[in-house]
């Protein structure tokens, strides 16, 4: 009898579709003992732009709103921009919490996918084209559960920050356990905020885990 080919059920399984919003931080673990003292100081410049987007954003969202409703799209330009604002929140979230140690740089291009310029970090969103034009309207309702698990995570992230603060202080490293909750923590909230703002329909898992 012939060989027969093997279904693709039967074969290695394919990887799963990685969620539509990636966070992630590449930085070596040494932070010099005094960046804890300093480093908040020294973002503050980068702190202040972060708010304007942040304020941006609302703006940007407001109108994607009006956008879904009608078109159910939001159109690449203003989804990149918003993509871009989170980027740069992140870039300086991470410097100021002393994460890693190169500064980030002023960079404002707007794009959806990672545009590389801080090596240390990425953010990247997938444009999903069409999306529920009904699901703007309950998004914020369908998150409430992962609100709640935002709230416990943000005690425990502030815990996490204190122990790192003195961890570096005493040792010139960040250790990595708590460095890699933080950065899940961030994550968790990027997708929380991706889903409620409208950028992808896709409900985000309960995991601090790169999915």
């Amino acid at each position: 009898m012939p060989s027969r080919e093997p279904l693709p059920e039967e074969g290695t399984m394919s990887l799963a579709t990685p969620y539509p919003t990636q966070l992630e931080l590449h930085a070596p673990p040494r932070i010099a003992r005094w960046r804890p003292l300093a480093q908040w100081f020294l973002a503050i410049p980068h702190l202040l732009i972060s708010y304007a987007l942040g304020a941006l954003r609302e703006v940007l969202t407001f109108i994607a709103f009006f956008t879904v409703l009608f078109t159910r799209r939001i159109p690449r330009p203003l989804f990149d921009a918003i993509a871009m604002t989170f980027r740069y929140e992140w870039r300086v979230a991470s410097y100021a919490l002393f994460l890693r140690e190169d500064y980030p740089p002023f960079d404002f291009r707007t794009t959806a996918t990672d545009d590389g310029a801080d090596s240390h970090t990425l953010v990247t969103f997938t444009y999903p084209g069409n999306v529920s034009r009904w699901q703007p309207l309950v998004k914020w309702l369908l998150a409430f559960p992962h609100y709640i698990v935002l709230f416990a995570l943000g005690i425990a992230a502030t815990a996490v920050v204190i122990a790192g603060f003195f961890a570096v202080l005493i040792t010139g490293a960040y250790p990595q356990a708590l460095r890699g909750f933080l950065v899940g923590v961030y994550r968790y909230n990027l997708r929380v905020q991706a889903y409620v703002g409208l950028l992808t329909d896709a409900y985000p898992p309960f995991s601090l885990q790169a999915e």
